[in-house]
């Protein structure tokens, strides 16, 4: 895809990280269901939920208040405690690291790939113990895990399978879509490739996993109908079990249905930046992306993750992004490891340099511009602001 070359409204001014690409017919759609008398859990949801799995091949999904929500139903439902261990990656967002923590279980960490950033087959073999009840790998910045020895693993074992894809709306593995098998979670947080402001959506093949899901997302009630004459539930609506608080509304939903049909023009914008990022970082040695996606990958480049040289550009990682915010380039950090983090250094015995790949990156990870609204003059600007920093 070619991008066009005008000029970007965000040229002279601080360029973030990431925006979301909200247009009049977003605006418009959530207006609608505002000004309808009925914003809440309703035939939005119910609409958005049929659109994910028509576009994932899912046969299932529920919509949430966020991926976090989903993952905390997720162990729940799967029954993971006291005595339970869960095997994945350090890097990573703390959320489903903190719930494996709150639900009692200890949290092992699989070392990644230093240049994928993703944990493989022997990383998580090396995790292995009888009180593994879990294995949640993490799609990383719109790239695939290589699943297929990851289940096969898991299937000798007898342990389940969670898919973190938080960062996956849109790619796929081996020519299927993310989310069309097994169990996912996505997000859509404010700068995920489609948003709905908040939210996050389950996906499975697994019809009595989803339909303890259906219950505890909303107070563990037997059936989820919403009378919209009289505002309020069905009669017969009765606790099944105690649950939980994490219905999508419908006014989050219609920004959802209206961003989903706009999720390949996105992607395909993602793609050419970040192709052009590669391109133009080629001569850049202090400069380290990550390793490219083989061929048959669909990626769709949520984030464009790279590594500072810090040796060779003789700053710190910390010291290289304040200099590219006194430049209005803004950039991210995803992630810092988990087990680095202040609560998991003082409660988790993991000595330094046991997951060497994690700890190399989190010391030099970073993410540059990256949206759909950037245009190719965004991506110059960036990359000759890098150069300007490390020349200086």
């Amino acid at each position: 895809m070619t991008l066009k070359k005008t000029n970007s409204p965000l040229s002279d001014d601080f360029l973030p990280f990431s925006r979301p690409s909200i247009n009049a017919q977003d605006i418009l759609a959530v207006n609608e269901v505002l000004t309808s008398g009925w914003i809440t859990t309703g035939s939005k949801n119910a609409e958005f939920e049929k659109n994910m799995c028509e576009y994932t091949g899912s046969p299932y999904a529920v919509g949430l208040t966020s991926a976090t929500a989903g993952m905390h139903l997720l162990l729940k439902a799967l029954g993971i405690g006291k005595g339970d261990e869960v095997i994945t990656p350090s890097m990573t967002w703390v959320s489903t690291v903190n719930l494996i923590t709150l639900a009692g279980a200890t949290p092992v960490f699989a070392d990644v790939d230093k240049d994928t950033l993703m944990i493989t087959k022997d990383s998580v073999e090396n995790c292995l113990s009888k009180r593994v009840k879990l294995i949640i790998p993490v799609h990383f910045a719109g790239a695939s895990v290589d699943m297929d020895p990851l289940k096969q693993l898991a299937r000798d074992h007898k342990i389940k399978i969670i898919e973190d894809a938080a960062h996956a709306l849109g790619s796929s593995y081996k020519g299927v879509p993310t989310g069309a098998f097994g169990t996912s979670v996505f997000s859509f947080h404010p700068i995920k490739n489609i948003t709905t402001g908040e939210g996050g959506m389950i996906c499975s093949d697994d019809s009595e996993l989803i339909q303890r899901i259906q219950r505890l997302k909303f107070h563990g009630l037997g059936v989820d109908s919403f009378d919209r004459n009289t505002q309020g539930r069905l009669p017969q609506a009765q606790v099944i079990e105690p649950g939980f608080k994490y219905n999508l509304p419908d006014m989050l939903a219609a920004l959802g249905i209206s961003q989903l049909k706009r999720i390949a023009v996105f992607n395909k914008k993602r793609e050419a930046l970040a192709r052009l990022y590669l391109e133009l970082l080629k001569d850049v040695d202090q400069i380290i992306p990550l390793a490219p996606p083989p061929e048959e990958a669909g990626h769709s480049w949520h984030l464009f993750i790279v590594r500072l040289d810090i040796e060779k550009a003789a700053m710190t990682r910390g010291q290289f992004m304040e200099e590219l915010k006194k430049n209005n380039i803004g950039t991210g950090l995803h992630f810092r490891a988990v087990h680095l983090q202040k609560y998991y250094r003082d409660t988790l015995d993991i000595p330094p340099g046991a997951l060497v790949n994690t700890e190399w990156n989190s010391k030099r990870i970073l993410s540059l511009p990256l949206f759909p609204d950037m245009t190719e003059k965004d991506v110059h600007r960036v990359v000759n602001t890098i150069k300007k920093v490390l020349k200086k």
